[in-house]
């Protein structure tokens, strides 16, 4: 039943597509401050849609993988225009990062990767995006692992995923085990048939090769391990990190370095975090690589509100699906913290000096913990910039 005290505006597709462009141009600060900045415009200020019917579309958004700012832009344009106003809103609102991002990638990759001054600075930078990724899954954490069952199956999918287990595996397995927690016999068979499945296919994924190789990558390869991240996208953005580093940093494709510098540039860019992938794509494959990868990451996020519009707010009150999302989430936390440890190591190798290198860490980490304004991350980002070249890491 519609509140009649709650309607879109009439507006012209153009219009539509402008107004989520100037939303796109100011979503600096992560998902939280964008839901915010959308949630006041359209809900507290344009009164589009209830605030009751938002946050119960934000709960659909966080259920279903992919950016849920981004999400919640296109199911609202769809309120407004149909499919087309969902289509244009989203990319309205992606497309001031994406810009950014191509304009970023080509800067670094022409005029500062191959400059050995600025070497200490980006190690700099990369220092300080490890602990804000690790600040990001604490809080992940706190979010999704409710009870002990999900902090076995966190643990569980690290330990896989250190041990070269393909990333799919601790993904079903926990989603089934937690679906089937009731049923110690099954849950004993599914971690049975996990083992036995990852002994079979032992490092049957890409190794990690962070050396210079060659770099002709094709245009569908690119759009997969994209649309592999927009896929497995749960709990936030930081979520779609290991996954992509498989199919690029893993294949040799771009460098750990690069692969942080590109994290680092979407933690100060107005855009949902995901749009590092442009980073990676543009690094790996040039103006093509970036638009494949870029449209695969985002394609979910489209395809999931633009088809089961209708439907998506009784697909997810399915208590089942709620367990083998949990479940999913779970491991999902425990992939990043595997790949975070990973990313260290390779950071390490690279460090000159270790001790500065870990007082840097210490103090972003402190930093991160303890401020959570929108402007922190770029602020410190470009801080942990001029630390590195000042140490010389």
């Amino acid at each position: 039943m519609t509140d009649d005290r709650y309607s879109p505006p009439t507006l012209s597709l153009l219009q539509l597509f402008l107004r989520f462009l100037g939303f796109g141009f100011l979503a600096f600060g992560g998902p939280v401050a964008q839901i915010a900045m959308v949630k006041q415009a359209l809900v507290e200020e344009g009164r589009w849609i209830s605030p009751a019917r938002f946050n119960r579309l934000l709960a659909v958004m966080q259920v279903l993988p992919g950016p849920e700012a981004h999400e919640l832009c296109v199911h609202l344009g769809m309120i407004a225009r149909g499919r087309i106003g969902g289509l244009l809103a989203g990319l309205g609102f992606m497309l001031p990062g994406f810009l950014l991002m191509l304009g970023a990638a080509w800067l670094y990759e022409d005029w500062l990767v191959g400059n050995p001054a600025m070497a200490p600075a980006f190690l700099g930078v990369q220092v300080v995006v490890l602990a804000i990724i690790a600040r990001a899954i604490q809080r992940i954490a706190a979010h999704i692992l409710e009870d002990k069952l999900l902090w076995l199956l966190a643990a569980g999918a690290f330990a896989a995923t250190l041990s070269g287990a393909p990333f799919w595996i601790p993904l079903i397995a926990s989603g089934l085990v937690y679906t089937y927690a009731a049923r110690p016999a099954a849950v004993v068979g599914i971690c049975l048939a996990a083992v036995l499945l990852a002994a079979l296919m032992f490092n049957a994924g890409p190794s990690i090769n962070t050396g210079d190789a060659a770099r002709q990558v094709g245009v569908l390869a690119l759009f997969i391990a994209g649309l592999k991240g927009g896929l497995l996208t749960f709990g936030g953005a930081y979520t779609a990190i290991p996954y992509v580093r498989s199919d690029t940093v893993g294949r040799g494709w771009i460098t750990d370095a690069s692969f942080l510098d590109g994290v680092a540039f979407a933690g100060m860019l107005p855009a949902p975090l995901v749009i590092f992938a442009t980073f990676a794509g543009y690094v790996a494959g040039g103006f093509s690589g970036a638009l494949a990868i870029t449209a695969g990451m985002f394609l979910p996020a489209f395809a999931f509100s633009l088809i089961f519009f209708e439907r998506l707010e009784a697909i997810v009150e399915n208590p089942k699906l709620h367990r083998a999302l949990a479940g999913v989430a779970a491991a999902v936390v425990g992939v990043i913290a595997a790949t975070l440890f990973q990313l260290a190591a390779s950071t390490a190798e690279r460090t000159t000096s270790p001790l500065p290198s870990l007082l840097l860490f210490g103090a972003a980490l402190w930093i991160v913990w303890r401020w959570k304004g929108k402007l922190t991350a770029p602020a410190l980002i470009l801080a942990g910039g001029v630390a590195g070249w000042i140490m010389h890491l």
